[in-house]
Parts: C-alpha cells; sequence; structure tokens
C-alpha cells in the first residue's frame, strides 16, 4: 500500500509511476507536488509538465518542455507520470521553401540574396569542388517577377561571380517545368530526398553504444567522431537552427562499417542537438543512395520532399552527368 503520510493523488505516492532513465530522449507526462503549496481543498498542490525527458541522475528528471525553459524536478517529488506518444507529425505540414531553408546554416562563407522567395546562393571562399547547394539559387516559391525575368536575375548573379548558374528546384514542380521549358537540362545526379523526424524519436530509436565518442562543438555546430589509434574510423556532423538540427557528413572507414558506429556518432550529435534545444531532425539523402536513406528510416525520419538541380546546356562546371 502506499504510505499513507506522504503525498497522494487518486491513491498513488511519490515515485510510484512508470518513469526511469528509461525514458530519456521520450515525450513524457509528469505530475509532481509543489512543496509549500496548498491546492484548492487545502490538500497537496501538484502540477504536470509535458515534453521531452532529457535527463534521469542524481535524484532529479530534467524536461524540455515544447516552448520554454527546462524543467528541473527532483525525483521524490514525482506523484505519477508516463510516456506519451509523440506529438502529431505537424512538422510534416511544414512547406518546402521553410524546410530547405534550413539547410542555410550548414555554411559561414555562403552569400545569400532574396529574389522574392528564390535565394541565391554563392560560396565565396570554397574548399575543394564547388557543393551544389552551397553555389545555387533555392528556386522554390513565387520569384516576385515573371519567369524570364527571374531567370534572367539568376544568370546575372552568376555570371558577377564568374560562376555558372545552376538552381536547386522541388521535383516535379511548376518551376521545374518552367526551367525544362526554358531549355535548362536536369543533373542526373545530386537528387536527393529531404527527410525529417523528431529528434526525441531518433534517440529512442537508437541503441545505446558502447564506443567511446568524442564530441567537439562550437556554437550552433558540433563534430562526432569514433578514433582508432590517432586516426577517425566514423564521424558525423550537426548544425542547430532554432529548434531544428541538420545531420549530415556522414562518414564510417570501409573496415570499419557495420560495428554500429555510425549510429554512435548521430546519436552523440543528437544529444547535443536535445540540449540545444532542437526538436526537429533533418537530413538530404541522394536518391541513389538506398542504404543511407534505409538507415536513416530505420530511426524515425520520414520523406518529406525531393530536390533536383537544373543548369544551362552551356553550364561546363555542371555537366549534365558524371
Amino acid at each position: 500500500m502506499p504510505d499513507a503520510s506522504g503525498p497522494q493523488e487518486n491513491g498513488h505516492g511519490p515515485g510510484q509511476h512508470l518513469l526511469g532513465p528509461h525514458v530519456v530522449g521520450q515525450r513524457v507526462v509528469v505530475r509532481r507536488l509543489l512543496r509549500g503549496v496548498s491546492g484548492p481543498s487545502g490538500g497537496p498542490a501538484f502540477t504536470d509538465v509535458l515534453g521531452t525527458c532529457l535527463s534521469w541522475a542524481d535524484g532529479v528528471c530534467v524536461v524540455q518542455p515544447e516552448t520554454g525553459a527546462t524543467v528541473s524536478i527532483e525525483i521524490a517529488d514525482i506523484v505519477s507520470g508516463k510516456p506519451v506518444p509523440p506529438r502529431p507529425a505537424a512538422r510534416l505540414r511544414v512547406g518546402v521553401r521553410d524546410a530547405e531553408s534550413r539547410t542555410g546554416g550548414l555554411w559561414t562563407t555562403v552569400d545569400r540574396e532574396p529574389l522574392g522567395e528564390w535565394e541565391l546562393r554563392s560560396d565565396r571562399a570554397p574548399v575543394g569542388r564547388l557543393l551544389k547547394r552551397a553555389n545555387s539559387c533555392l528556386a522554390i516559391g513565387d520569384p516576385g517577377r515573371p519567369f524570364p525575368e527571374a531567370l534572367a536575375a539568376v544568370e546575372a548573379f552568376y555570371a558577377d561571380r564568374g560562376r555558372d548558374p545552376l538552381v536547386q528546384v522541388e521535383a516535379d514542380s511548376a518551376v521545374e517545368g518552367a526551367f525544362a521549358g526554358a531549355g535548362w537540362q536536369r543533373l542526373e545526379y545530386g537528387e536527393s530526398d529531404f527527410l525529417l523526424g523528431s529528434v526525441a524519436r531518433l534517440r529512442r530509436s537508437l541503441p545505446r553504444s558502447a564506443h567511446d565518442v568524442e564530441l567537439s562543438a562550437v556554437g550552433v555546430r558540433a563534430v562526432a567522431s569514433v578514433d582508432a589509434g590517432c586516426d577517425p574510423v566514423a564521424e558525423a556532423r550537426a548544425t542547430v537552427d532554432g529548434d531544428w538540427v541538420g545531420l549530415h557528413a556522414v562518414t564510417v572507414d570501409p573496415a570499419h562499417r557495420r560495428r554500429g558506429l555510425a549510429t554512435a556518432v548521430v546519436g552523440e550529435l543528437l544529444g547535443w542537438a536535445a540540449e540545444q534545444g532542437a526538436m526537429t531532425a533533418w537530413v538530404h539523402v541522394e536518391t541513389d543512395n538506398p542504404g543511407g536513406r534505409a538507415f536513416w528510416e530505420a530511426l524515425g525520419l520520414t520523406a518529406h520532399h525531393t530536390c533536383r538541380y537544373w543548369a544551362p546546356s552551356s553550364a561546363s562546371a555542371w555537366p549534365v552527368s558524371r
């Protein structure tokens, strides 16, 4: 029977709940005692907290509500609680342009100019080959002018920088059709799916790793790696933008694959991202990489949209095939 000397509600005393270290990373509801406060009937007062459990250690449960600061709850003050299903996937209703705009934080040297709802992008300090996303016009939405004028503005922007023009468009969109009608050609490579999902769900789906993962974070960017001797055998990167986190550049040495290294470095980054307040994770996966897509879908990410690249037939920097 419950200890009658402790605060009770519906027959439950403190500590009698479905919570514990196993709910870290999950969405939970926690009812706790408000010490020193009386309820409406003169008895103990209680309050509920709904959010993602970030930590369960040292006698304290830390919960991140969907808005506001984290809440630290003495485990001894928990009256009841349980895991609850993830919030309905409102993130899947995010527009394509809004979702793709989250990729901007990946680079620190990219110049951007708006063209209506389009965005002109050019990396002023590229290292190695030009990256398509960082050096293309994100042509999603309304450019705010007739298409021929928008096309001329795109060409002029890249000509001023000594670059060949390139556009990133949503697959099968009206904008893609307009570029096709203008005689541009679709690149046969680089088509990518944009996947997104809940940070909490991803963390929940990841197995506990036995690998020693090193995390290095500066501001909104972090790198997680696993070393063998002096050389990294697995690495991944993340960038936080508000309550979103982009995961990218996940690499594992071929000689060390199928040992859980990818999940280890991704898990470390997701833990860091959750501490920064990230709730939605996204990745780009090229459509000719079924293994990569299967990896992310197994963790809980869902396809949101697909993008392709188009360039003029004369653009030598962007050959149609490779």
